[in-house]
């Protein structure tokens, strides 16, 4: 039954492939989107952020990664359930990540408990590396192509709030403004 817990599949993958070679991004670490990062982290009290970009059909890249523990950017290069610390490449895998169900609803996604949530509950990440909460928004370009996802996770139940929301959704149209610009 866990299937019919999922949203269907992204018929808009190769589209947003597309634009993003389009608009220049790939899959590599960016100075700019690793200190956006660290920004969200702390505006939002995440112990983990990150700019994610929806590279192909089969990943999704952190090209911004913050890690608040190390008050550093992330540098890991290995895929991030490898090992019990986040890294940059993640499979897109629906079952596995919180951010391509973002990008499927194309709307901000708010977990004070992820454990609260049938869909998320058995979620690979939570016990990978113990993240229990989460809030994330889509980058949704002036063509109306969501490129990927800002979010801030914590390792702890988090209370986002309404507060959060609008962080989150305001650093998204943020971001999006500066990526055009680029």
């Amino acid at each position: 039954m866990r299937h019919l817990l999922l949203p269907p599949q992204d018929p808009e993958a190769q589209a947003r492939a597309r634009r993003l070679r389009e608009l220049g991004i790939e899959a590599e670490p960016v100075p700019e989107y690793d200190a956006f990062a660290r920004e969200l982290a702390r505006r939002t009290g995440g112990c983990y952020a990150g700019v994610n970009f929806f590279v192909d059909e089969d990943r999704q890249y952190f090209a911004g990664l913050y890690s608040a523990a190390s008050d550093t950017t992330v540098e890991l290069a290995s895929p991030l359930l490898e090992d019990p610390v986040p890294g940059r490449v993640m499979p897109r895998d629906l079952d596995i990540g919180f951010c391509p169900h973002v990008v499927r609803r194309r709307k901000a996604l708010v977990l004070d408990d992820v454990r609260d949530f049938p869909r998320f509950a058995g979620n690979h990440v939570v016990d990978a590396i113990g993240i229990h909460s989460y809030l994330g928004a889509p980058l949704i370009d002036s063509t109306g192509t969501v490129l990927g996802t800002i979010c801030s996770v914590d390792q702890d139940p988090h209370a986002w709030g309404h507060e959060g929301l609008e962080i989150i959704k305001s650093m998204a149209a943020e971001l999006v403004e500066r990526i055009e610009r680029r």
